[in-house]
């Protein structure tokens, strides 16, 4: 709840924009993945003018591993900058690290739409985007980091519209997808499109960010925090994380905060002047290892397969017809997003395994990683090592759906039982762990994805 000497938000303006930040900083990893039809066209040699876009080139001898790459090169720099993350953000200003990493990302993502119209060879044309997606993931790190930070200082509602904007960007990337292939134009036009609605929306986001400071809402809690009482900061700090709690954390693998459970009536706790300096990060690593070791293990079974393996699995339709255009938009890319999200919400409403029953989570955790033959005995076109055994689509979309269920309920059940499991003062060190873990995961499955491709 905001302070009783706050402003109120006129028309919820404030909200719009951490909303459409929120939006901006997902946004790239989403629209690259979604259109990896695209980018196995232009790398099989494919002109950008005949069907880049809607035509599935991913197959098992694909030089350029492509899915495998921009998975990698997207989830290395999150795990970079939190390393990075205290000097980095000591060094460089707020306003600085968010609104060059916007300008940065929106520069970027120019280049990407301005080469659908540029013939280059399959070679430099990867060159090039595993470049921007380095680049581009790196300043989205340090985007997602700031605004994570300036989120510490607003009530508890704007985390929540913050992480609904980032949790929408996978389901936004999917249906811009969709809309491009049926919009009818010829493939080099729809795909210059589907690049430029990303543009559209970091722009967006630049405009939301230069407005907030001419917000007397936003100006109260963003440029006015340093002369706030510590009382009020514990206030603030305590809505925040116990917000982050409720919502669970973000639909993207991408996507990490800390979610933590403290109860603003008990803010006296967070005090504990019987315990003053800061909390061993060996101390707290030993109450949450379990917990952090599942997070690991979760994330590294989804980016093992997703978009590396699931992205290549094509309809076993015969019929011909534009199913099998739209069949791994949607079956793929388009229901991941929106089942992960329903996971995620899960741990709204319950939350099992709990702390008295947590022997139970390693058990379901190593269970998802019967999702990785059942996804590469799919049908995967041109098999080189592996028969075909789940031929029909149903058995495909009945594996993503659980597949992307149990990967957000999981990831969220383990980043809200962490902080439980620590002393309140312990609390923040226990998030970043988890943070640090999170992103660990993130590129020991992506790393994982090019065994398991060539074992295909």
């Amino acid at each position: 709840m905001a302070r009783g000497n706050a402003p109120r938000d006129s028309y919820h303006l404030v909200g719009i924009s951490f909303f459409i930040l929120g939006l901006g900083t997902l946004l790239p990893w989403n629209f690259f993945i979604t259109a990896i039809p695209y980018f196995q066209g232009r790398l099989a040699g494919t002109n950008s003018s005949s069907e880049t876009l809607s035509t599935n080139h991913t197959s098992p001898t694909d030089t350029f591993n492509f899915n495998n790459w921009v998975t990698l090169l997207s989830q290395l720099p999150l795990l970079l900058f939190t390393l990075l993350n205290s000097f980095l953000y000591q060094c460089i200003p707020e306003s600085v690290r968010i609104l060059g990493s916007l300008v940065a990302i929106l520069l970027l993502f120019a280049l990407t739409a301005a080469l659908v119209k540029v013939d280059l060879s399959p070679g430099l044309f990867f060159s090039v985007t595993m470049a921007s997606v380095w680049f581009i993931n790196s300043f989205c790190a340090v985007l997602q980091g700031s605004l994570f930070g300036q989120l510490g200082t607003m009530p508890s509602a704007y985390s929540t519209l913050f992480l609904s904007g980032q949790g929408l960007a996978g389901i936004f990337a999917a249906l811009a997808m969709l809309m491009s292939l049926a919009s009818g134009m010829d493939a080099q036009t729809s795909a210059l499109g589907y690049f430029i609605t990303p543009c559209v929306g970091i722009l967006l986001s630049i405009v939301c960010y230069l407005s907030l400071p001419h917000l007397k809402f936003a100006r109260y809690y963003l440029t006015e925090k340093l002369s706030q009482a510590p009382v009020q900061e514990l206030e603030t700090k305590a809505e925040l994380l116990q917000a982050d709690e409720k919502n669970g954390v973000p639909i993207s693998p991408q996507q990490a905060s800390p979610t933590l459970d403290l109860d603003p009536e008990k803010e006296p706790e967070l005090e504990e002047p019987q315990k003053p300096g800061k909390p061993s990060v060996f101390v707290v690593f030993r109450k949450i290892w379990l917990t952090a070791l599942c997070l690991v293990l979760v994330f590294t079974v989804t980016l093992s397969v997703f978009p590396a393996i699931t992205a290549m699995v094509t309809t076993s339709s015969n019929s011909p017809g534009k199913w099998d255009v739209f069949f791994n938009p949607i079956c793929c890319f388009l229901l991941f997003n929106v089942m992960d999200w329903l996971g995620r919400s899960l741990t709204s409403y319950f939350l099992w395994p709990d702390e008295d029953s947590q022997q139970l989570l390693p058990l379901l955790v190593c269970l998802r990683f019967l999702f990785v033959p059942l996804f590469m005995l799919c049908h995967v076109p041109q098999h080189a090592r592996l028969p075909i055994i789940f031929r029909q689509d149903a058995y495909f979309i009945t594996f993503m759906l659980l597949f992307a269920v149990s990967n957000g309920y999981l990831v969220s059940l383990t980043m809200c039982l962490a902080p439980r499991q620590v002393l309140p003062h312990e609390r923040e060190v226990a998030g970043a762990l988890m943070t640090f873990f999170l992103a660990l995961g993130l590129s020991c499955g992506a790393s994982l994805s090019f065994l398991f491709k060539a074992l295909l």
